[in-house]
């Protein structure tokens, strides 16, 4: 009896795992798309810039329009009534103080032979007199208080030195010269008006004396500064007044600059204070220092139509004009007004601050998220602001953070 031998199931077996590999492909995949769809849809971490909360030095500075002008100017006009020549001056013309004669006055006989029109001209005559030992007296008044002044800023130069006394205590100093020698030169053209019209009183007494009759000599009117014409209001030969005006003259080298603030911004400039004159025509800024701050004010109708209550700064130039530059009188500049400075300040970017609910907020970086602060801002100059609580310093904060960026949400630096 024959025996069947027995089969052999390995080739099945080897058959049969590529089939129970192939049931698990669906799986994989899916766990695959599943992965692909979480990673994508994922919360990223947004983009953000970083800045840094540091200790340095803030200015905060107004920045406004305004115009040159002559210190010292002086109308001209005749001290009786009479028949003007015609002007030959213009503007612009150079003028001598007591030799350029700047006008000629035919005085009316008439009004000579009044005995009333002779008092008054012996009366302007003695007044001029008063006013020009007057100036005489403002003159020494100013020279003793400029040369005390300078004798104790030689005294604070060297204390500075040594460190005795603060810089804040040295400009004080420095600023009391400076006013006390404006004060000076102005009592100096102010003595020169004097006598200018005392000469003019004279000569009016002269001519009320001795009557002139048609055709005798007229009355010269002298220049009473030195510098230029600025403007000429009456150029023809005709009847004029007493005290009518004829010219405006002045020195266009003796320059300041007539700021015009408002009002609230006003109230934080001290005289003193640093200021950079810009926007006049030259490659770099000119350097000034506000010499007065005017006590009153005025209403000004801005071109939006609103109406706007202004201040008066006048700034003085610290340096010269560079060869080949210069300013004339009712010039446009802009300045750039310090009104508070410090040379150690904790400070925070602008950028990184926002207003909620009338209160300074921003986004500190904590460890790749976003935690919300409450700061509190002092001085704010548009580009860093001082932190007076809120932030520390070497703390990072967001800058610029846009909309989607919340309390808690993750971040990254931007490369």
């Amino acid at each position: 009896m024959k025996t069947t031998p027995p089969v052999s199931t390995r080739p099945a077996t080897r058959a049969s795992k590529p089939a129970s590999a192939k049931r698990f492909i669906p799986y994989l995949l899916g766990g695959a798309l599943l992965v692909i769809l979480f990673s994508a849809l994922r919360p990223k971490p947004i983009q953000v810039e970083i800045g840094d909360v540091k200790t340095g030095p803030l200015t905060v500075s107004v920045l406004e329009e305004g115009k040159t002008r002559i210190r010292h100017r002086y109308i001209v006009s005749p001290p009786v009534a009479g028949y003007l020549r015609r002007v030959e001056l213009r503007a612009g013309d150079r003028i001598e103080a007591g030799q350029t004669v700047l006008a000629l006055l035919q005085p009316q006989p008439s009004a000579f032979l009044d005995p009333r029109a002779r008092a008054e001209a012996e009366a302007r005559v003695k007044g001029a007199e008063a006013a020009t030992m007057q100036r005489e007296t403002q003159i020494e008044r100013a020279t003793v208080g400029l040369d005390m002044a300078q004798k104790d800023l030689v005294r604070a130069k060297e204390l500075k030195k040594t460190g005795a006394i603060s810089t804040k205590e040295w400009e004080t100093a420095q600023n009391q010269a400076d006013a006390l020698t404006r004060e000076l030169h102005t009592a100096e053209f102010a003595l020169q008006v004097a006598q200018f019209e005392r000469t003019q009183a004279e000569a009016a007494l002269m001519q009320a004396r001795n009557p002139s009759v048609e055709g005798g000599e007229p009355l010269q009117i002298f220049a009473p500064v030195t510098g230029f014409v600025l403007n000429v209001f009456e150029e023809n030969a005709r009847i004029v007044g007493a005290g009518q005006q004829i010219m405006e003259v002045g020195d266009p080298t003796d320059l300041e600059a007539e700021i015009e603030l408002l009002s609230s911004d006003a109230v934080g400039v001290q005289p003193g204070a640093p200021v950079s004159i810009e926007q006049w025509g030259g490659e770099a800024p000119l350097r000034g220092k506000v010499a007065l701050v005017e006590p009153g004010g005025y209403t000004k109708v801005s071109a939006l139509g609103v109406e706007e209550q202004r201040v008066k700064v006048r700034v003085n130039f610290g340096e010269a004009f560079p060869e080949g530059r210069a300013m004339g009188d009712r010039f446009r500049v802009e300045a750039r007004i310090v009104t508070w400075q410090s040379d150690k300040v904790l400070q925070v970017p602008t950028g990184a601050l926002f207003r909620r609910g009338g209160e300074w907020m921003t986004f500190l970086f904590d460890g790749g998220k976003a935690r919300l602060a409450k700061v509190e801002i002092l001085h704010n100059n548009g580009v860093a602001a001082e932190v007076r609580s809120g932030l520390g310093e070497g703390q990072r904060v967001l800058l610029h953070a846009p909309d989607s960026v919340e309390d808690g949400a993750k971040i990254t630096p931007r490369k």
